[in-house]
């Protein structure tokens, strides 16, 4: 974020005396070895036992501290000016600006108060008289920080995602990743999937589920044929229980690794109609539910030409509109497991050009998957990374292209301290790209049993749920926590 490299720039010319945590920042939780000391005007709120952020102080910033000789600095011209008197503990620093303050956000993180200056043409500021090169740096701050704050702040990041939420699987149970989906190895969800989305949803504050089911489950192993009546309504008796719970997304995700018994689709394997003839029956069911999301395909992988993909994705696209979904959201994955990592160089270019029927791109987000363990793979119960350099690149990219997209699935061991950490961290980084990252969705719950190495399942005892600590630390801690548990602890 541009915040930090703003906040570091003033902090020195204000005269700190010791490294600041900057904006956003992590400042404490069990393990952690950096800063604990966030930015004037800042508070270190604790939000678990394993992550403490910086977030923004209520009430009055405090007063800058420290007295040192007067420097001047020069930055651009271009407005009216007038005058603005700046107190310190121990001498008053008089400030000619040259703005009114249209970029106040430049200075919200450090201890002068936002409405004191964006820019100035001639300044005159207290610095530490042991900085010699004071003068030159608070000149060198104010040129080198305007242009990439206003760019910064034209991000409209709330600081907090729209969605968050859990896979509710079991429909998908039997499909391997060959894109092989054997009907009698499902596992329907049934009322304990529909009283956990409804546990999420009013304990939690959760608003998202994505349903996987199997292709060959919802036509009954028939490619090209009809939605099987018996298959599609115990499904749709999951999708609707989702609905009726209050939940804002509910997403529906074919389960196929862009494949059918082994074959990609529109590549050797089933055609680019037969694909479109599926989601043109599902979006006829569902094009009055614009709280039903379709979700094209669940981690395309090893596809030889991420072009004909391209392709494949816009005739399933065109193909909905066309059945009358119009307004649905529709979620476009890549290559590669449709990995956060690769989408910025290697998919995404091509699915750029995915279009509505009338050439907008309304309602198109993209789907990415990312996993902390070593490799990526979401198999082990322990994580290795945050994955906060994937993040902020792919946000950069979004913003860039001016597109959107939601973290479908990620997760981690459900007690396992690294993971605790490391999801949480993440999570926090796709909250500071709000504007472009719609959500996260954790892996996984519904038929998973609690004991399942990634498990998302919650515990009924009665009429009481007891949610895997993972859940309450990160996919609920990182989403609520941003504004309620904020608000408990300042």
């Amino acid at each position: 974020m541009k915040t930090s490299t703003i906040a570091s720039s003033i902090a020195v010319a204000a005269g700190s005396a010791h490294a600041q945590q900057s904006a956003y920042g992590q400042c404490g939780g069990i393990n952690w070895k950096g800063e604990t000391t966030c930015l004037q005007g800042w508070t270190c709120n604790l939000y678990n036992p394993y992550y403490a952020q910086c977030i923004q102080a209520t009430g009055t910033a405090p007063l800058a501290t420290g007295t040192a000789p007067l420097v001047t600095g020069t930055a651009p011209a271009g407005y009216n000016t007038t005058s603005y008197t700046w107190p310190t503990s121990n001498s008053l620093v008089t400030v000619t600006r040259t703005s009114t303050v249209s970029a106040a956000s430049l200075y919200e993180t450090s201890a002068v108060s936002s409405a004191a200056y964006s820019s100035a043409e001639t300044s005159v500021l207290s610095t530490a008289a042991t900085y010699s090169t004071a003068a030159t740096m608070i000149s060198s701050s104010f040129s080198s920080t305007v242009a990439s704050s206003s760019s910064a702040a034209s991000s409209n990041a709330t600081g907090k995602v729209t969605y968050a939420g859990i896979n509710i699987s079991g429909f998908d149970f039997g499909c391997s990743t060959d894109g092989t989906c054997t009907v009698s190895g499902i596992t329907d969800p049934g009322t304990n999937g529909i009283d956990q989305i409804k546990h999420f949803v009013t304990d939690d504050g959760l608003n998202a589920f994505r349903l996987p089911v199997g292709w060959q489950y919802l036509v009954n192993s028939e490619l090209g044929g009809d939605l099987d009546a018996t298959n599609f309504a115990a499904y749709d008796k999951l999708v609707q229980g989702c609905l009726d719970a209050g939940a804002e997304m509910c997403i529906i995700d074919i389960h196929n690794y862009a494949r059918w018994n082994g074959n990609i689709i529109g590549q050797g394997g089933p055609t680019n109609a037969q694909f479109s003839d599926l989601w043109s029956q599902l979006a006829a069911k569902y094009a009055n539910s614009t709280n039903v999301v379709f979700g094209l395909m669940n981690e395309p992988h090893d596809v030889p030409s991420i072009g004909e993909w391209s392709a494949t994705t816009q005739a399933a696209v065109t193909a909905i509109r066309q059945a009358g979904a119009t307004s649905n959201t529709i979620l476009i994955p890549g290559n590669d497991w449709t990995h956060a990592e690769e989408f910025p160089t290697n998919s995404g270019p091509y699915l750029l050009n995915v279009t509505n029927l009338d050439g907008s791109t309304d309602n198109l987000i993209f789907d990415v998957h990312q996993y902390l363990d070593s490799d990526g793979s979401g198999t082990s119960t322990s994580c290795a990374t945050n994955n906060v350099d994937i993040f902020s690149t792919l946000g950069d990219w979004l913003r860039t292209n001016k597109r959107q997209a939601i973290l479908t699935e990620t997760g981690g061991g459900a007690t396992d301290s690294s993971c605790l950490t490391d999801l949480c961290q993440q999570f926090n980084e796709v909250n500071k790209y709000s504007d472009v990252f719609m959500g996260w969705l954790g892996w996984a719950a519904g038929a998973f049993a609690t004991s399942y190495a990634l498990s998302e399942t919650p515990t009924q005892s009665g009429s009481a749920w007891t949610d895997q600590e993972l859940v309450t630390q990160c996919v609920v801690g990182m989403f609520k926590g941003r504004t309620d548990e904020a608000n408990r602890h300042q």
